[in-house]
């Protein structure tokens, strides 16, 4: 997947995939028009197409945009954490960064996923990477925790996650986050101890 840093962008564009991704996540992908994105933007529906294609395009611009913006976040968070405990702590307090500052929208890939239906949409790819990604660095932190089956323990991590990002989007509250992370942490000491 490729960076899409926002300088390499033109101005208009800029604009465009900004109006764009707040609309798609606050209103939803297929319930937001060119119409509506060109007005938020100021730009006409042609300078829409011609920097992006089409809508499709928009959409998946705007998911690995999305998926840049969490990697630097969540690199944010792993600066100084060293420990397998400290690094997996990194990457639950960086969901939780996203959740409260998402206003508990829920997760804006696992949104656009049910929403892109279509199998061979470029945007489902974009979602599939961004998870594969979190998931190989809950593996990666596994393994250096000394997990047995680290694919497995990633895997267990990585459910916790996400279950617990559904149940903040519910309840409005980062409880259940904090809960899922107490889990994961009791998860990787035992590997600890007896590696």
């Amino acid at each position: 997947m490729t960076d899409t840093p926002s300088d390499k962008r033109p101005p208009a564009g800029e604009r465009i995939l900004d109006a764009a991704s707040r609309l798609f996540y606050e209103n939803g992908i297929r319930a937001t028009g060119v119409n509506a994105i060109s007005e938020r933007a100021g730009v006409t529906k042609v300078t829409l197409y011609s920097h992006f294609g089409s809508k499709d395009g928009l959409v998946t611009e705007h998911l690995r945009a999305r998926d840049h913006a969490w990697r630097t976040t969540l690199s944010r968070f792993m600066e100084d954490r060293e420990t397998p405990e400290q690094r997996l702590s990194g990457v639950f307090d960086a969901y939780e960064q996203w959740t409260v500052s998402d206003r508990f929208r829920g997760c804006g890939f696992v949104n656009a996923a049910v929403e892109l239906t279509e199998p061979l949409h470029p945007g489902r790819e974009v979602v599939e990477e961004h998870k594969e990604g979190i998931r190989r660095e809950l593996q990666d932190i596994a393994e250096t925790a000394g997990c047995a089956d680290a694919a497995e323990a990633a895997e267990e991590w990585f459910l916790l996650l996400e279950g617990a990002v559904v149940r903040c989007t519910l309840r409005h509250d980062v409880l259940p986050l904090h809960r899922a992370h107490e889990a994961a942490l009791r998860l990787v000491r035992p590997a600890r101890e007896t590696g």
